[in-house]
């Protein structure tokens, strides 16, 4: 089902709750709701069990009901540019996402050490909330992490040594926040990177040698 809104489209946004009926079609493998004006995620959304994608982007949702831990079967849960607070603890529980986009919310606090259980995520998008902090640790089980964004927060700290063991890294967002230490001499090892940027930090050191044989960076 796609009620995703485009601009020029013949109709105006949806807005609105969504409606609760929608618990009824369990057997729906995608929906896309993306760019509209939807204010309510209704707990019902968690029937859809079938569930593989989930598009929520930019609308006006300010929470995720606990019930989406019921989407066991989900890989892609798109939720960013809306104004969300807080992520409910069952969102950990999704083992099957591949794609977690969060990113232009308001998200506070720290990056719980939780999202580690999320063990075949590729892409984390947490970009432009206000996250605070360090970077856990933990983000390091993610071994099959290929994105990782967390540019425009106010996370804390030195770049964790363990996110230097994701092999799989080829983008890794962390400017616009208050990081400090030194730069990671590991980073030059991440041969498959090819965006990377530390900018806007109080990070400090040498540029690791192995950088610049990142051709494609």
């Amino acid at each position: 089902i796609n009620f995703s809104y485009q601009e020029g489209s013949d109709y105006p946004p949806l807005s609105g709750e969504i409606p609760s009926e929608i618990g009824q079609l369990v057997n729906i493998t995608d929906l896309f709701l993306g760019g509209n004006d939807l204010t309510i995620i209704p707990p019902e959304m968690g029937n859809l069990i079938n569930l593989q994608s989930l598009y929520l982007y930019d609308n006006e949702f300010t929470s995720i009901p606990s019930e989406i831990g019921n989407l066991v079967n989900l890989t892609t849960l798109d939720i960013g540019f809306n104004q969300i607070i807080e992520l409910p603890v069952e969102l950990y529980s999704l083992n099957s996402l591949e794609v977690l986009r969060l990113e232009n919310n308001q998200l506070t606090g720290e990056i719980p050490s939780e999202i580690s259980n999320l063990t075949n995520l590729e892409s984390l998008f947490l970009d432009y909330n206000e996250l605070s902090g360090e970077i856990p640790i933990e983000l390091g089980n993610l071994i099959n992490l290929e994105i990782l964004h967390l540019e425009g927060n106010e996370l804390i700290g030195a770049i964790p040594s363990e996110i230097m063991v994701l092999g799989n890294l080829n983008q890794l967002s962390l400017h616009l926040n208050n990081l400090s230490g030194e730069i990671p001499s590991e980073i030059g090892g991440l041969f498959n990177l090819n965006y990377l940027d530390l900018g806007d930090n109080n990070l400090s050191g040498d540029i690791p040698i192995g950088i610049f044989d990142l051709g494609d960076l």
